[in-house]
């Protein structure tokens, strides 16, 4: 007779397969030289854990079968009580263990600092500056070389180095791009910085990764790395039509709205950033909503809402 749970073994081992050859898309599926770093450092610290974990396991499993009550050739000791030796060996292994990870986390974060400027790849090619401003719950991209803007959405050229400069214009965030590598935080008041690269031409998620209130689970962007020709008539499409970022649009913008839709600016006001880090801009309200419980409008500029909601 057939037990009820036998049919449902395979539909099981299917599951549990297609859950872990299912690895895209993070960090284990680095998309650059950072998020390759990440990787690496990640996968080292695994391995120097399993020097640990992995004897312990047998030896466990090696102790219990061969003290079992069965086996009359096992000696006990039952007045045992200290042994030097076995001290020695018990505590060199972690230590041993917690050697290789410091200088693992040593070397590794001084190479991958955010601070550390990417090598180009050819002598004449300029990193790309991005100022970005995490908002209520919302990503706010400005190109400051370019003179535009982008909400939500975030476009570099692949093989190109970028500068990221980092600010928010209410309560602290993180930004994250995992294929990329390299979490770093947005407050407000304070700039910090970041390089990141693409390898390659792609379409990859980025995210908040701290919890900043209830828009928190819409609080995402695409980053878009495409060709270099590609950026530019990007850049050049951006600039032909949309609203201006100026002082009195970032004020409408950093209202608290959620799931805002991307949308661009086709200019964008001159040191804007450095008004918004100095505070010369107030902040945002905050994910509080002083209104009692409606989601503050609007989710774009008040004569301009290209963004919407979903």
């Amino acid at each position: 007779m057939r037990t009820p749970l036998r049919p449902a073994l395979p539909a099981a081992v299917i599951l549990v397969c297609c859950t872990l050859t299912d690895c895209s898309g993070g960090v284990l599926d680095p998309q650059g030289p950072v998020g390759a770093g990440d990787a690496k450092i990640m996968l080292d610290a695994l391995v120097i854990m399993l020097m640990i974990v992995v004897p312990t396991i047998v030896a466990t499993l090696a102790f219990a079968w061969w003290f079992r009550a069965s086996n009359k050739r096992a000696r006990y000791w039952p007045d045992w009580s200290h042994s030097g030796r076995l001290e020695l060996l018990t505590w060199s292994i972690p230590l041993l263990t917690i050697m290789f990870l410091s200088g693992l986390i040593w070397v590794g974060a001084h190479e991958l600092d955010p601070y550390q400027p990417i090598a180009a790849r050819t002598k004449d090619q300029r990193p790309l500056t991005v100022q970005v401003v995490s908002l209520d719950w919302k990503w706010l991209f400005i190109y400051p070389e370019q003179g535009i803007a982008s909400v939500n959405e975030l476009t570099v050229p692949a093989g190109t180095p970028v500068h990221f400069l980092l600010t928010s214009a209410t309560v602290m965030n993180a930004f994250f791009v995992p294929q990329l590598g390299s979490m770093i935080a947005t407050m407000n008041r304070m700039q910090t910085q970041l390089y990141l690269m693409a390898d390659h031409p792609g379409d990859y998620l980025g995210e908040s990764a701290q919890y900043s209130g209830d828009g928190f689970s819409g609080m995402t962007f695409t980053l878009h790395a495409v060709a270099p020709d590609a950026f530019a008539a990007w850049v050049d499409s951006v600039k032909r039509g949309g609203p201006v970022l100026d002082r009195a649009g970032y004020t409408a913008l950093e209202q608290p709205s959620e799931d805002v839709r991307p949308f661009t600016y086709r200019a964008a006001e001159p040191h804007l950033f450095e008004q918004i880090v100095r505070d010369e801009i107030p902040p945002g309200p905050g994910p509080g909503r002083p209104d009692g419980g409606a989601v503050l409008p609007p989710n774009g500029p008040p004569a301009f809402n290209p963004g919407g909601n979903k």
